[in-house]
């Protein structure tokens, strides 16, 4: 790639703001934030350092062709055009993804069809073989999107989605994503050395992606990344990067993060994960009643995702609990920042503080808001003058794969 060209990042919804910043910053240009992701112009430098170095993108997406559609076959013709086989070889594996909106054709899975047929009849065309095709474990993704009047197509730089780290070895009933919860630490404003705090940290995501970003690790560090199947890999332009990111890395060492359970088994699995990172000796953990512990330092920022529950006698324990959380907040963390993630309707009515603001995410498809509380000591009740009036738009799309 000589000269510029774009790709597409999807995002956890409401990050879209904050991934424009950290592209920016990686050395996109023409950035332009879409929802659900956000659009960059770049060089194959920019693409591998994106998929290195993005803590809150989901894939990197290079736009391989854009044009208007009228039906299947205008698609079908469009892939046919393209020079599949100087991209990668007939021996790798494909899987298509297609996703649309407002797009009047009646059947995607037949529009998935027919990019995979055009993708193998240019093989066949040109060396007489074609690649097979795998749902799991593709070497190659290719993704389609359709809105009303035009269509894309995108190969897949990333393979595995970028929240894969390949850090986690146990995870929580309702894990939260790796790559929103980097995000969460970015709205909330966190940043390295600042006290940090999760309260019911389960299997400790939020803690292993404060850990990365205090020590300056790159969170693709640790994997690898379907651009290295292409027939255009750089391997020492990759290994550059990957060289520069690591002689960044800090040494592993004590770090005001904090992290703490009621239950044993989920501090087992924190613990298995910090341990497995190379990360136990950076965090403190230990085993305690979130309504019973004390600030670890005068001021900070706590950031958890409490549980909730699904059944009538969870909900009943819930609402006890909320106001119990809230009560404790007040009295014990003046002078800290709460950053609270939920996808129950009943917290920010039951914990009894005025939110400063409600920011609408996405984890996964499943909708939630941040709840941020500004802990002002004999301020914090609902209706506090003391406190912003909360920003609640409506926001209910979910998490697309493409623009």
């Amino acid at each position: 790639m000589a000269h510029p060209q774009y790709f597409f990042a999807p995002c956890p919804r409401g990050l879209e703001s904050a991934l424009a910043t950290e592209l920016q910053r990686l050395g996109a240009s023409s950035v332009k934030e879409d929802d659900g992701g956000v659009g960059f112009e770049g060089n194959w430098e920019t693409c591998y350092r994106a998929n290195l170095e993005s803590r809150i993108a989901s894939r990197i997406l290079w736009r391989v062709a854009y044009g208007p559609y009228a039906g299947e076959a205008d698609v079908y013709e469009a892939a046919l055009a393209l020079p599949w086989h100087e991209w990668f070889a007939a021996s790798r594996t494909i899987r298509v993804n297609v996703a649309a909106v407002r797009c009047p054709l009646r059947s995607l899975d037949f529009v998935t069809l027919r990019i995979k047929d055009a993708v193998c009849d240019k093989f066949r065309r040109v060396a007489g073989c074609r690649p097979s095709v795998d749902t799991f474990q593709p070497d190659i993704r290719i993704h389609g999107f359709l809105d009303a009047r035009n269509f894309s197509l995108y190969l897949d730089t990333s393979g595995d989605p970028l929240f894969k780290r390949g850090l986690r070895k146990s995870a929580g009933e309702a894990p939260i994503r790796e790559n929103l919860a980097a995000g969460i630490l970015h709205l909330a404003g966190w940043t390295t050395g600042m006290p940090l705090l999760d309260p019911m940290c389960g299997s400790g995501t939020f803690l292993i992606e404060a850990v990365q970003i205090s020590l300056d690790i790159a969170p693709g560090s640790g994997r690898g990344f379907a651009f290295e199947k292409l027939g255009e890999f750089d391997e020492g332009l990759w290994k550059r990067l990957k060289a520069a990111a690591a002689d960044r890395e800090k040494p592993k060492r004590p770090q005001p993060i904090f992290g703490s359970d009621l239950y044993g088994d989920a501090l087992s699995m924190a613990r298995t994960n910090l341990s497995a990172s190379g990360f136990s000796e950076v965090v403190t953990l230990k085993q305690a009643n979130v309504l019973e512990i004390a600030a670890p330092a005068p001021s900070g920022t706590i950031v958890t995702n409490p549980p909730y529950g699904r059944r009538m006698g969870e909900q009943q324990r819930l609402e006890d609990f909320y106001p119990r959380l809230g009560d404790m907040l007040k009295k014990k963390f003046s002078g800290w920042k709460a950053y609270i993630i939920t996808a129950d309707p009943l917290l920010p009515k039951r914990i009894r503080l005025a939110a400063s603001r409600r920011i609408p995410l996405f984890n996964g498809s499943l909708e939630c808001r941040l709840l941020e509380y500004k802990m002002i000591a004999g301020g914090m009740r609902r209706g506090s003058a003391s406190i912003g009036s909360a920003n609640t738009g409506p926001h209910s799309l979910a998490d697309q794969g493409c623009p």
